[in-house]
């Protein structure tokens, strides 16, 4: 039996820049190893080195994002997205509107701190990256990252908790203005291994007039691997955009897993 030497790990920086492909699984780094190298192909494109994708890497996760193309309607890539951050989801919430459950306060909180800090499953593990888009007044905002499993079975339970215990409460920002948040389920594709959306309605003032802050809030778990998104504003949210970044991201990612590129069409995924 022929034993493969380790592999070295090789890190690759993040960046908002395009991917390439990820390393195949199997003994076979890519490079041309000599007489065993129709063996280790042979060993790659076996159905249990398929069922077990190589870790992702930062070139994977940016292979993996959406694009403008996969996206219905006018959206347009921004290089910013890693800035933005709405003033409406900062606020500390009333544990007073929690009244025998004052645990799911703490719950209601780390949405909207999750949300403003663009972290909703919680830090990665792993490699991540991120990009946005706008339309008008409207913003898009998706992540592709890798996550220690428990940790991610954990998030998806706390998203799935939110519509009960958050469905509405009261949070106030350091000047001492009041906002009333909603959480509603929102209902994604069924894509990935879970999934779980949420519909996040802030109502509150910007600039000194009322304004309510509309967001759909999404995220789909590939594996260990996630994406997940935001998409809204101050003018409401398409819904179609959601679910066709939720699907076509899915498909993405799974490419990635599977060694492949990503396709530049969305027409081309099946």
């Amino acid at each position: 039996m022929t034993h493969c030497p380790p592999r070295p790990l090789r890190v690759l920086a993040p960046a908002l820049a395009a991917g390439v492909l990820l390393t195949t699984a199997g003994c076979s780094d890519g490079a041309d190893s000599g007489p065993d190298r129709a063996d280790t192909t042979r060993i790659s494109s076996s159905p249990l080195a398929q069922a077990s994708p190589a870790a992702l890497t930062a070139a994977g996760a940016r292979a993996a994002l959406v694009t403008e193309a996969d996206l219905e309607d006018d959206w347009t890539q921004v290089k910013n997205a890693a800035t933005w951050h709405d003033s409406l989801l900062v606020g500390k919430v009333d544990v007073a509107d929690f009244l025998t459950a004052k645990a799911d306060a703490a719950d209601c909180q780390k949405l909207l701190d999750r949300l403003y800090d663009d972290d909703l499953l919680g830090k990665p593990s792993g490699a991540s990256a991120l990009t946005g888009f706008q339309e008008g007044d409207s913003r898009l905002l998706y992540q592709v990252a890798a996550y220690d499993r428990a940790g991610l079975d954990t998030s998806f339970a706390w998203l799935k908790s939110l519509p009960v215990k958050c469905d509405q409460f009261t949070a106030t920002d350091t000047s001492g203005a009041r906002r009333t948040v909603q959480v509603t389920e929102r209902s994604l594709p069924k894509e990935g291994d879970a999934r779980q959306g949420l519909r996040v309605t802030v109502q509150g003032s910007s600039g000194g007039a009322p304004a309510t802050l509309t967001l759909d809030v999404a995220a789909v778990r590939v594996g260990t691997d996630a994406i997940t998104l935001t998409n809204g504003g101050l003018d409401g949210v398409d819904g179609d955009s959601t679910e066709q970044a939720a699907k076509l991201g899915t498909a993405r990612l799974k490419d990635v897993h599977a060694g492949r590129t990503p396709a530049a069409d969305p027409s081309e995924i099946d």
